[in-house]
């Protein structure tokens, strides 16, 4: 039952946030206000029913270090997006028309803000953290990342090589940052990044779900698995590519701090919460 009330706290605020946002109707500066809030409000919500049902403190949300955290993983989540357009545009499939705008881009801001808060602490803060304590680090890692990318097949110009390639990217990349670190600032700030990095920044398709409004006026064309199509530059073979790859720092890194959780035996419990910060 911990992990369905937990589910059920951060779901509720997530759903009235979408509401909020959806209710204001594009209007970029009630965006960028109710996304923060919702962030906010779901940050909370976490460390309440976390305490109130495990009567322990959430480390994986700890105070100290958060802000150093967040920058970095939105530094590296923005970066590994521009790597990807970046090598689109050298083949000539990425065509700048202008540029876009600035109230679009803040009111992104808050939207992104809040689906990678939220987005993070149910799949890698609920679901992979009660999963692994369950069934080890490497099966809770194939797993809740292939529900994360199968989650994506409900969004516009959805595909199974899209919902696919989410997973690798971030089922995968997200996951295994938040194993190394045993935090979540630090996916939360890849989240964003890569996610503000698409709409707001590129002016691309971010998860299928149409063109944003971000700082540039941007087109796509040419090949769909170097493109990723319909579905936007995260459905490309770059993506996919370059998140894996990062992955596999993450992970060699958690190997290097024992943060890797053997699969559980019915003579052990393994609580990853008690593991070295």
């Amino acid at each position: 039952m911990r992990f369905v009330w937990q589910l059920l706290a951060v779901a509720a605020v997530a759903f009235a946030g979408q509401l909020c946002v959806a209710a204001v109707d594009g209007n970029p500066w009630l965006t960028l206000l109710f996304g923060g809030l919702t962030a906010v409000l779901a940050v909370y919500a976490y460390r309440w029913v976390v305490r109130k049902t495990e009567q322990r403190p959430v480390t994986e949300l700890a105070g100290p270090g958060a802000r150093s955290a967040l920058g970095r993983g939105t530094l590296v989540g923005i970066a590994l997006f521009a790597a990807v357009i970046a090598n689109i545009a050298f083949v000539g499939d990425y065509e700048i028309r202008g540029w876009g705008s600035v109230p679009g881009a803040l009111g992104l801001v808050g939207f992104m803000a809040a689906a990678a808060v939220t987005e993070e602490l149910l799949f890698r803060g609920i679901l992979f953290r009660f999963v692994e304590k369950w069934t080890g680090t490497w099966l809770a890692l194939v797993l809740s990342g292939l529900v994360f990318g199968l989650m994506h097949l409900f969004n516009e110009h959805a595909s199974l090589w899209g919902a696919l390639a989410i997973a690798i990217e971030g089922g995968g990349l997200l996951t295994s940052a938040y194993i190394a670190t045993r935090k979540l600032w630090l996916p939360i700030g890849l989240h964003f990044g890569w996610n503000f990095a698409g709409a707001g920044i590129f002016g691309a398709v971010v998860s299928g779900q149409g063109a944003s409004q971000g700082l540039l006026d941007a087109v796509t064309s040419g090949s769909p698995l170097l493109t990723g199509g319909d579905f936007g530059p995260e459905g490309s073979l770059y993506s996919v590519l370059f998140c894996f790859l990062a992955t596999g720092v993450f992970l060699r890194l958690a190997h290097r701090r024992g943060r890797l959780v053997p699969r559980r035996r019915e003579e052990r419990t393994a609580d990853v919460t008690t593991l070295p910060a």
